[in-house]
């Protein structure tokens, strides 16, 4: 440890937390594979969604405009900053930033510790949320990957209500379910917010089960994955 002067065994000691190491290349190749399995997955339709990762501290990288997710490239990402005055505005020469970039922003902003955001359409969790039934967990992959789920009213996608009233719940949750719209879903790195996207959509579909089946109450023992 350095002292202020620079010289070891100082007494006053200045502690520097260095900012991760990001492949940038690497992890938009991670968002590419992603959106590429969501499309095959039926998790997103046409132009629906998009996808962003961390670059740095205070810049993310997020899908362009109309872009297709099975369809990505390399040159498919617009840079946005988390910046208070960020207006999404093309970087650069570079693409625009897709409708929902705000989603993506204020989401980092609240979550310091997340690298990755997802937003997809999966069909039952946003008929559940959007009919008024909760999503249950019932598996142990549905308990350790979500945790708990948050849901927002419908606000009109774009909209700073929409950014704003899913970052209020992804204080709380790693998911967030929107009525009438989609799902974001939060990580520390790409294929963990992917596995929370994939937990998200099969536990509305063993609630959609479980209520064709009559049952209305049966959930994951609270303490279970804790044993």
């Amino acid at each position: 440890m350095l002292s202020e002067s620079g010289t070891a065994g100082g007494t006053a000691e200045v502690e520097e937390t260095a900012e991760p190491v990001r492949d940038r290349d690497r992890l938009v190749q991670e968002l590419i594979e992603v959106g590429r399995d969501a499309v095959g997955r039926g998790l997103v339709l046409a132009s629906g969604g998009n996808l962003s990762v961390r670059i740095s501290d205070d810049a993310f990288v997020v899908t362009a405009s109309g872009t297709w997710l099975d369809r990505l490239t390399a040159e498919d990402f617009a840079v946005v900053t988390l910046a208070d005055d960020e207006t999404g505005a093309p970087v650069q020469g570079g693409p625009k930033p897709s409708s929902e970039w705000k989603l993506h922003h204020r989401a980092y902003r609240v979550r310091p510790d997340i690298e990755c955001v997802i937003h997809l359409h999966p069909r039952q969790a946003v008929v559940l949320a959007s009919i008024g039934r909760e999503i249950r967990l019932l598996t142990l992959d549905h308990a350790y990957y979500l945790k708990s789920i948050g849901v927002t009213p419908f606000f009109h996608n774009g909209t700073d209500e929409l950014a704003d009233s899913a970052a209020a719940e992804l204080r709380e949750h790693d998911c967030v379910v929107m009525r009438h719209h989609g799902c974001s879903v939060v990580a520390d790195s790409v294929s963990m917010a992917y596995r929370r996207a994939l937990n998200l959509e099969d536990a509305a579909q063993a609630t959609a089960l479980a209520l064709q089946l009559g049952d209305t109450s049966t959930r994951f023992p609270d303490d279970a994955h804790h044993a």
